[in-house]
């Protein structure tokens, strides 16, 4: 039950409740969180101008305190007092500390399999497809368990550890791709695979590497690594025709203008008969002049009218 508010009189002036009021609320404020560095709403603002700007990336109101955490330990890192401070540093144009506020600001999720109904069609994909070498592209690759995840579907599809595909598997964040290069990942990170799988493409580390595993090397193999920015104005590293186009979970972090900028980019880098697979809340509705469902948030080029491009 919600008690009835105090009535005004004696001993409990109007002026009276005003000043608990005032204490009541300076006392809850300081039960709050001291912040380090002075962070305004403004700051935050500008902070989602740029990351909007410079990557495509939306900031939601709410990633507030989630900006906050991760550019307060670029500040300490530098030595500034401010954010007022670190953003003209930014705006400065220092091209190594914008590489590291855009790694600092993308959310990196991954994990093998994930949304496995898309490497069982995929598989059947590669299996129908005569032509060689087979090209795929991972456009967020994050930390690489999607990128290997790639690569151990093309071995299980032409049961062979060299199959005839080509990957290559690119991300805006430089850190998660060294970290998918080593190819080095703790146990916890694959203790959902089946145990044949475990045993057929990954190598248990001893020794200091004890409680890791190893991505074979043949695996490595089929796997090249670049940084991508999708909002670029190309993407020379990336090589087309492609027969498979990975780009899950990303087309979230931009609004429909810049998704559809993006679109339009990729329809001429896949094969006529390519298909586009994105991630399971993303919708393309508003590109289907260029993209086609095919359900299951697969997508086929609209213009398709059978035979390769």
């Amino acid at each position: 039950m919600i008690a009835p508010p105090p009535k005004v009189g004696a001993g409990n002036t109007a002026s009276g409740l005003l000043a608990q009021t005032v204490k009541a609320i300076g006392a809850a404020d300081r039960l709050l969180p001291q912040r380090e560095f002075h962070f305004t709403q403004a700051d935050f603002e500008r902070v989602r101008q740029l990351i909007y700007k410079h990557a495509g990336i939306t900031l939601a109101p709410i990633k507030q305190d989630m900006v906050y955490s991760r550019l307060a330990r670029r500040l300490r890192a530098l030595g500034m007092n401010s954010f007022d401070q670190y953003l003209a540093h930014l705006e400065r144009g220092d091209a190594q500390e914008w590489e590291t506020f855009v790694n600092s600001l993308t959310t990196n999720l991954t994990s093998f399999f994930r949304e496995a109904h898309h490497f069982d069609l995929l598989k059947k994909q590669l299996i129908g497809l005569s032509h060689r070498p087979l090209r795929i592209w991972c456009s967020a690759a994050s930390t690489g368990e999607e990128p290997y995840t790639l690569a151990i579907t093309a071995c299980e599809a032409f049961e062979s550890l060299t199959p005839p595909v080509q990957i290559h598997a690119s991300d805006i964040d430089t850190n998660v791709l060294k970290t998918a290069e080593r190819g080095v990942y703790p146990l916890e990170r694959v203790e959902r695979l089946h145990p044949e799988r475990l045993h057929k493409f990954f190598l248990k580390g001893t020794g200091t590497q004890a409680g890791h595993v190893r991505v074979r090397p043949e695996l490595q193999k089929l796997i090249t690594y670049s940084r991508v920015n999708l909002l670029d104005a190309s993407w020379p590293t990336v090589k087309g025709p492609l027969d498979a186009l990975f780009c899950r979970n990303v087309m979230i972090y931009f609004d429909k203008p810049t998704q559809y900028q993006i679109l339009r980019k990729f329809v001429p880098l896949l094969h006529a008969d390519g298909l586009l697979y994105a991630g399971h809340s993303e919708s393309f509705l508003h590109a289907a002049d260029l993209f086609r469902s095919l359900g299951r948030t697969v997508y086929e080029r609209a213009d398709r009218r059978g035979g390769r491009a």
